[in-house]
């Protein structure tokens, strides 16, 4: 399984994302699920991806082939972001369609996000249809992969004027909740950090297994989460919901 998120906010973008692909009994397999490609100063992009480990392969190879050659128009090529998404679904689709015949299981998706110069920094969710959606003003994240876990820290925390430095921590959050309540995502576990219009890739972390830290956050977010739900109201104040008030009865009376 996979888990990965992209944050959009005023002051940047924030990737996260898992590496294993298999957790069984007797082995656990990983593949990087995140991937960079730019040109320092002109564009840089930063490609998640989910699904069928085939399909991405392939897909991510042909970017690579395309980027080399001299005779086809690549990813680095692409005047603005949406852009380098239709190249990107164009590619998954293909991929897809190749397969169909052996019936379903092909699909993958991605996310691709980043910036080319003299535009705003973007993100995209490509489906493995080649159709894409962007962010929101309401929705300032973009995930694929087991999503559910990991939603409730973004939607409580995210803003457009949250700094990058929270964005980030908020999408280790995240990750930590999807890993605890689904062993088949863990790391290593990375993460990229892009400050708008600076056209380079140069804040990007790798946490893996016997990661100190992130040991440490997941021990202190443990620790917070019982702390907060010691403090909670107690639920004894609510005791006349079920019971109507003196003088009044109730519809089964």
């Amino acid at each position: 399984m996979t888990y990965c998120v992209a944050i959009k906010i005023r002051a940047g973008l924030v990737f996260c994302s898992d590496s294993r692909t298999n957790a069984g009994i007797d082995q656990v397999s990983t593949y990087a699920k995140m991937h960079r490609f730019g040109v320092e100063g002109r564009c840089q992009f930063v490609v998640l991806a989910a699904g069928n480990l085939a399909t991405t392969q392939a897909v991510l190879a042909q970017v690579e082939r395309d980027i080399q050659s001299e005779d086809r128009t690549g990813l680095l090529d692409a005047e603005h972001m949406s852009a380098a998404a239709d190249y990107l679904g164009e590619l998954n689709r293909l991929q897809r369609d190749r397969h169909r015949e052996d019936g379903t299981g092909f699909e993958a998706s991605f996310i691709i996000g980043g910036q080319i110069a003299g535009a705003k920094p973007e993100l995209y969710l490509v489906y493995s249809e080649g159709n894409h959606i962007t962010t929101s003003k309401d929705t300032p994240y973009l995930q694929i992969g087991e999503s559910k876990y990991g939603k409730p820290i973004l939607d409580r925390i995210l803003s457009p004027d949250t700094s990058l430095e929270t964005a980030a921590l908020c999408a280790l959050v995240s990750m930590d909740s999807t890993m605890r309540s689904n062993l088949t995502v863990g790391p290593p576990i990375e993460v990229q950090v892009y400050e708008r219009d600076s056209l380079h890739l140069k804040q990007h972390h790798r946490f893996t297994e016997d990661s100190e830290y992130l040991r440490e956050l997941k021990r202190s977010w443990d620790a917070r989460l019982k702390e907060a739900f010691r403090k909670l109201p107690p639920i004894a104040w609510a005791f006349s919901w079920d019971h109507p008030a003196e003088g009044e009865h109730s519809e089964a009376s």
